[in-house]
């Protein structure tokens, strides 16, 4: 079998002056980046304003596990069956990240035969918005330090900085650092920290924003340090916005590419779902829904943070609705969940199936408390038994929720059909009964304990005594009618990545609490994650290289 990249590489693509056309997309509403990725123009987001929103369709899955669950290879290939079958569809993604790019992943545009293309372009520099986020960030905190050398007109407390420099890259040196090392005139010394791109407020802020002037208030907002009174100081006190939102002017317009199949897709921003909110855009999911009739959008990592977090942050936010969500497992994954080792799954192995599958019914349960009709898919392995795709069927179909199997790694859009008419019918006989999780007027600490018992099946959570001060002080500051962010592992329901299946009872331990006030939530660092990740022992980065005619190998 030809890998991901080969496969991009020999897929003949329209330009994407074609594949805008389907969409009574004129050329001069597009800026392009070459022949085939451009920009939407704001005149054309404004010219389709007032078209009839289509129907909302949210990917999410399991737990990640090692055996693989291919969200985003479902994503891409539920939206080539739909043009298969006629219909007009739009996909809408998130843009890949370098950091894992080049440490675990080797890249992130769906795989198989339901891929987006230019795969090798998405998943490096694409059209720049990574590097304007990593650069408006950087310039915030170039600000921050010189405002401080400068005189300290604000009265900064040192000892109380919190925006971080970010970098799109895992590089675990730089999550704690010093920086104004040397003479007088290089700055005040004090202990400074990085988070990769992904995790910066900027990111979230760009994705949740409706427009230039929803940008830059919620750029003005974003706290960056507290004075020496306690008082948060943002960024609209250190005058940064303008300049900030003039390196984002282009990168606030979402971006337009294809699928091997030439369906059109929307990439546009790239938070990760567990330290941040995992979304793509709202501005490229709302376009996206004024252009189709079906819109296919996804939320990173399994359903208890992405999906949770596109219901209770992007749709709280933003009035959207899903219509269906559909939820991807593979028999594989759900043995690994059953204590199968990963160089044995490929057995039969029903009492592994069994044990395992309390995972799915876990994500099953939770989405199905926000209201929306759930389709289960099982992306197909040749190594399935009928036996065990019989045993996860009745599973499902006894929990209400239509069941279809998925073909489209091995055969694009017509290994989706069978997902696409289920998700019709689904769309057709179930009506969505959407509703958020909490109330805004719940405290913090009621926000954290209803996600963390209802979604993660937590038996106590664990709030330090900083912890419980520093959600006293955000209360106190306006903060307390703001949704939580969680950020937690991504392998288990629990904060402890080993605990696979369904744990429960367990003590959720919350470490650190602090708002994001532009993005319009509070951030709940739990357990051990990191904003800021490293490379592993051999990572990804040692298998890219380009050849002497520019060609570009290794990524996958």
């Amino acid at each position: 079998m030809k890998t991901d990249i080969e496969i991009a590489q020999e897929a003949v693509m329209q330009p994407i002056t074609e594949v805008a056309a389907k969409l009574d997309i004129g050329a001069e509403e597009l800026e392009l980046y070459g022949k085939y990725k451009a920009k939407i123009s704001d005149e054309y987001i404004n010219r389709i304003s007032s078209n009839e929103d289509g129907k909302l369709i949210l990917v999410t899955a399991i737990n990640p596990t090692p055996a693989g669950e291919g969200k985003t290879t479902t994503s891409v290939g539920l939206g080539q069956a739909f043009g298969k079958l006629g219909k007009k569809a739009v996909i809408a993604l998130r843009e890949p990240s370098l950091g894992p790019c080049f440490g675990i992943k080797g890249g992130a545009a769906g795989g198989g035969y339901a891929q987006v293309v230019p795969m090798e372009d998405l998943n490096l520099h694409f059209t720049g918005d990574f590097h304007a986020i990593t650069s408006a960030n950087n310039l915030l905190a170039a600000l921050l330090d010189n405002h401080i050398q400068q005189g300290n007109e604000l009265g900064i407390d040192t000892r109380q900085i919190v925006w971080k420099r970010c970098l799109d890259m895992n590089d675990r040196v730089l999550r704690n650092i010093v920086v104004g090392l040397g003479s007088k005139t290089d700055g005040v010394v004090r202990e400074d920290h990085f988070v990769i791109t992904v995790a910066s407020e900027i990111m979230a802020v760009l994705c949740l924003a409706e427009d230039m002037q929803d940008l830059k208030e919620r750029l003005s907002r974003m706290v960056v340090a507290y004075n020496y009174d306690g008082e948060p100081v943002s960024a609209g006190d250190l005058q940064a916005v303008g300049s900030m939102a003039a390196l984002l002017k282009d990168a606030l317009k979402p971006n337009l590419i294809q699928t091997l199949e030439h369906t059109p897709a929307l990439v546009h921003g790239g938070p990760f779902a567990n330290i941040a909110h995992g979304c793509n855009s709202v501005r490229a999911t709302k376009t996206a829904l004024k252009m189709a009739d079906y819109v296919i959008t996804e939320a990173g990592f399994g359903a208890d943070l992405g999906a949770e977090k596109f219901f209770d942050i992007k749709c709280r936010m933003t009035g959207l609705k899903p219509d269906a969500v559909v939820l991807v497992a593979t028999i594989r994954a759900l043995k690994y969940n059953g204590g199968v080792p990963k160089a044995e799954l490929g057995k039969e192995n029903i009492e592994a199936l069994e044990r395992g599958i309390v995972n799915l019914e876990k994500h099953i349960e939770n989405l199905q408390i926000y209201g929306v009709p759930v389709v289960v898919t099982l992306n197909s392995f040749v190594s399935d038994t009928e036996a065990e795709i019989n045993f996860v069927k009745q599973f499902c179909e006894e929990r209400d929720c239509e069941f279809a199997i998925s073909e489209v790694w091995e055969k694009g859009g017509e290994g989706g059909i069978e997902l696409a008419h289920k998700v019709l019918k689904t769309l057709e006989t179930k009506e969505s009964h959407f509703k958020v999780l909490y109330e805004d007027t719940l405290s913090l600490k009621e926000k954290i304990e209803t996600v963390a018992r209802k979604i993660y099946g937590a038996g106590s959570i664990s709030f330090s005594p900083a912890v419980i001060k520093q959600l006293e002080k955000l209360e106190s500051l306006g903060f307390g009618n703001l949704p939580v962010c969680m950020a937690k592992n991504q392998y288990s329901l629990s904060d402890d990545p080993d605990k696979l299946g369904r744990p429960e009872g367990f003590e959720l331990g919350v470490r650190e609490v602090y708002v994001s006030a532009g993005a319009g939530f509070v951030v709940v660092l739990t357990g051990a994650i990191m904003t800021m990740p490293g490379l592993s022992k051999n990572p990804a980065a040692y298998g890219i290289d380009v050849d002497e005619s520019g060609r570009i190998t290794g990524l996958f």
